[in-house]
């Protein structure tokens, strides 16, 4: 896996297959990124991270701070190891579930998550992340094609992955 675009393009993303993470596909990361131009997200937020690819994406493009997090400390140690490239970028691990780290956040122009398919209710784990979204801001949810919409979200489908979008006004 690498980055697809930005001045990091082409650096490539350590992962493995030993750890349980589904990546979002190139396509799908190259359709949402292009999508997001003019890339104006100085803090990112990178929510049940897995390799993390999306908050290395969003650096660089441009985003100055980066705060990834995931329960699993093997995936947070490669991530932690791919972080090096990205040097004059502030990086933030936390090892920790998304439900515990959202009570405590601070706020952020963009948000990703995406959580494991079928083990959450989105509905309200999107509220509580939506609360942690600056005026502005844009928070990107990936899940299962078949997922209702809620929350009067854009929707985007690729293949089997839908993307529902918000953007606080």
């Amino acid at each position: 896996m690498q980055i697809l675009a930005g001045r990091f393009k082409g650096f490539p993303i350590k992962t493995s297959n030993k750890l349980h993470y589904r990546p979002t596909k190139s396509r799908v990361r190259k359709s949402l990124f292009d999508k997001l131009t003019p890339f104006n997200y100085t803090t990112v937020l990178d929510l049940f991270s897995g390799t993390g690819i999306m908050g290395y994406e969003a650096a660089s493009r441009g985003a100055t701070s980066v705060t990834f997090v995931e329960k699993h400390g093997k995936s947070l140690d490669l991530m932690k190891e791919n972080s090096l490239i990205f040097y004059e970028l502030d990086c933030n691990f936390v090892q920790s579930d998304v439900f515990s780290y959202l009570k405590n956040a601070q706020t952020f122009d963009l948000i990703f998550a995406d959580p494991p398919y079928g083990r959450f209710d989105l509905e309200p784990l999107s509220k509580s992340i939506l609360e942690k979204l600056n005026k502005n801001g844009k928070f990107i949810l990936e899940c299962e094609i078949n997922q209702e919409v809620f929350l009067d979200a854009d929707v985007t489908d690729y293949g089997d992955t839908r993307i529902l979008t918000w953007t606080k006004i």
